[in-house]
């Protein structure tokens, strides 16, 4: 009962604000810069919380920690943060820095961040493990991990991969890939991967682990063209495991849930307007990049950011930014269960909050 009157919280908040206009975040970029016309607007097609709250009453503050360090994945974010889209609906985001020595899974378990982001896989597994969390928006849907082989190689389909040395990153990266695998009965030397391609470059494997945003185009830059390679990726081959979604535990969430669901709203406008003015969230993320002291080329942001937006984009009109398809959950629980990382599945309707505000069509 409590799920039911929470979910119908979200959604009432959500769609109480419809009618805001935020597109005059910045009068100076008002203007879509691939069509000049309005980043964002009144219509029912985007994504609104309650922004007027937030000049009415202190600023609700909320932490939240992606993956990784800042870049174009998460660009949406921090354009919500840097333009004040969080601040027109009312909250004071915190974006602490990810990485590998900040596990999003122990902030979210510890109540170190708010809200975390975490791949649908071990999110399932950690909720069927006990942990009371929730997805509220499924970011990604579409899989960006995929596997790179040289065509030199002698590798054209899944069938030539059969006795190669593959790559692979650490478990939770595994899944697909070993469900590929089994799915063409392949039996392959698997090869610890580090986060670098240069094992995959010096042939030191056949086949690499990618991803589709980011190790893709690094190997691509390295001088491999897109015709001397051969790419798998695992949503043409029914293993489509969408990856970022944005997360909270379920007793936090209850103390303020409309702080949560505008948390939402107003990270999925951010991503419209970055979507909306790439230049500018470049911007921001370079800035980013370089007050953490992180190298990174303006070339390779731009990819990323293209990619997520491809990857982002519901895969139909009337499937909003944001959501969780059910076919994507039991297959992914599914094979969580097949392989035995879990023994049972959990409810979908306990696992996804739900909220129409998402991205009304």
């Amino acid at each position: 009962m409590v799920n039911r009157h929470l979910g119908l919280l979200f959604s009432v908040i959500l769609l109480g604000s419809m009618a805001m206009d935020i597109a005059g975040l910045r009068p100076a970029h008002g203007q879509s810069e691939a069509t000049g016309t309005p980043a964002i607007t009144t219509s029912a097609s985007q994504p609104t919380g309650n922004p007027a709250s937030g000049q009415d009453r202190p600023l609700k503050k909320l932490s939240f920690i992606p993956q990784w360090v800042p870049q174009a994945q998460f660009a949406g974010y921090y354009v919500a943060k840097e333009v004040g889209i969080y601040q027109k609906y009312g909250l004071d985001v915190t974006i602490i820095n990810g990485g590998p020595q900040r596990q999003t899974s122990d902030y979210l378990v510890n109540h170190r961040a708010d809200v975390v982001m975490l791949w649908l896989a071990p999110a399932i597994e950690m909720r069927a493990t006990g942990v009371k969390l929730m997805n509220m928006a499924q970011m990604s849907q579409r899989s960006a991990l995929m596997l790179v082989a040289k065509k030199a190689r002698g590798i054209n389909t899944p069938q030539d991969i059969n006795g190669k040395k593959v790559g692979l990153w650490d478990p939770v990266f595994q899944i697909q890939p070993k469900a590929f695998l089994k799915k063409y009965h392949l039996d392959v030397t698997t090869v610890r991967q580090s986060y670098s391609v240069n094992l995959f470059l010096r042939d030191g494997v056949d086949v690499a682990s990618a991803m589709w945003y980011n190790e893709y185009h690094t190997i691509l830059n390295s001088g491999l063209n897109p015709d001397e390679l051969t790419t798998f990726f695992f949503y043409d081959h029914g293993l489509n495991f969408p990856e970022d979604g944005l997360y909270a535990l379920e007793d936090t969430c209850n103390k303020d849930p409309g702080s949560f669901a505008a948390f939402v709203a107003a990270s999925i406008a951010g991503w419209r307007y970055a979507f909306d003015h790439p230049n500018e969230a470049l911007d921001i993320i370079m800035a980013n990049l370089e007050k953490e002291h992180i190298p990174a080329t303006r070339i390779h942001q731009t990819w990323m950011l293209n990619r997520m937006k491809e990857l982002m984009t519901p895969r139909d009109a009337q499937t909003p930014m944001g959501e969780l398809l059910p076919e994507d959950y039991y297959r992914v629980a599914a094979e969580l269960k097949h392989i035995g990382m879990i023994k049972e599945i959990p409810d979908f309707h306990s696992f996804y909050r739900k909220s129409l505000g998402h991205d009304q069509k």
